[in-house]
């Protein structure tokens, strides 16, 4: 029978794709170790890999990739939230589904393998079918671009929504395709300079929608750090064009002053190397007696 590969670097990657035959059905199923609706799946696709014959050369392969991990393979697919599977053939996405609904997910890997590659028929799967369990939701996608001061939050206190301690900062609008590279380039140098922190993130500090983001959040709370926040996820124009600007292609992205620091190691070499880092834009900076 088949199983549920996990893969732990791009060269492997890279490899078991061109292992496979190009007729054969990819399972792509991207995770993280801390979003509680990826154990669920998990163990659906598991079930699913073992009902599909292990065959020479394969006709089927699933394969499990932590989307923290291995962020320029999530960046390929669009991987914006977890659990994110993608049936991929010949190289090609035949289609991608978000969220924890193990029914899509069965009904898409049928429909693209089909039913009659299933071992003994399609009587095994029905087993699976009565014990998929009922989905749980994904961390949800801002339904548009906001950018917004965040106040502060003590690090033993709960998260607050962001609307509560937050001072919208104004961007500017979303381009069209005929518009030029330098006036992108413009939009992205007055959001970098928006604040004097500047986080550009995966999704929202109330609701991070990767490991990273979440616990550079959690870094600057901790240092009582003011600072504006991003979501690229909700923008693809700020997204990919703040790769080029920047010249750093994953996020998240600290900006200081208009400057780019870099992303979550190169914070944390920061802070390690000097303890000082950040401390001039935090709220409680110690008072300079007069």
């Amino acid at each position: 029978m088949s199983t549920l590969t996990e893969i732990t670097s791009e060269a492997d990657f890279s490899s078991h794709l061109s292992s496979l035959s190009p007729s054969a059905l990819v399972v792509l199923y991207f995770h993280t170790p801390w979003a509680a609706p990826c154990a669920q799946m998990g163990a659906v696709l598991s079930a699913l890999a073992s009902q599909y014959p292990a065959t020479t050369p394969p006709t089927i392969s699933f394969v499990s990739i932590n989307a923290e991990e291995l962020p320029d393979i999530s960046e390929e697919y669009d991987v914006s939230a977890v659990p994110f599977v993608v049936c991929l053939r010949s190289g090609q996405i035949l289609e991608s589904i978000s969220g924890s609904d193990a029914v899509k997910v069965r009904d898409a890997v049928e429909r693209h393998a089909g039913r009659g590659n299933v071992a003994g028929g399609a009587g095994p799967m029905e087993g699976v079918k009565a014990n998929i369990p009922p989905p749980l939701s994904a961390v949800p996608r801002e339904d548009g671009p906001f950018t917004a001061t965040q106040a502060p939050v003590a690090a033993s206190e709960p998260p607050s929504a962001d609307a509560a301690n937050a001072t919208a900062v104004a961007s500017a609008p979303a381009l069209t395709p005929e518009q030029s590279r330098e006036a992108l380039f413009a939009r992205l140098e007055q959001l970098v300079k928006a604040a004097s922190v500047m986080l550009f993130m995966k999704g929202t500090p109330s609701s991070p929608q990767c490991g990273f983001s979440r616990q550079l959040v959690g870094i600057l709370r901790e240092r009582s750090v003011k600072y504006g926040f991003f979501n690229i996820l909700a923008d693809e124009d700020v997204r990919q064009g703040l790769k080029e600007y920047a010249e750093w292609p994953t996020f998240p992205q600290l900006w200081v002053n208009g400057e780019l620091v870099g992303g979550l190691d190169i914070v944390r070499e920061e802070i390690n190397s000097d303890p000082d880092f950040l401390t001039d834009h935090s709220v409680s900076k110690p008072t300079t007696a007069a």
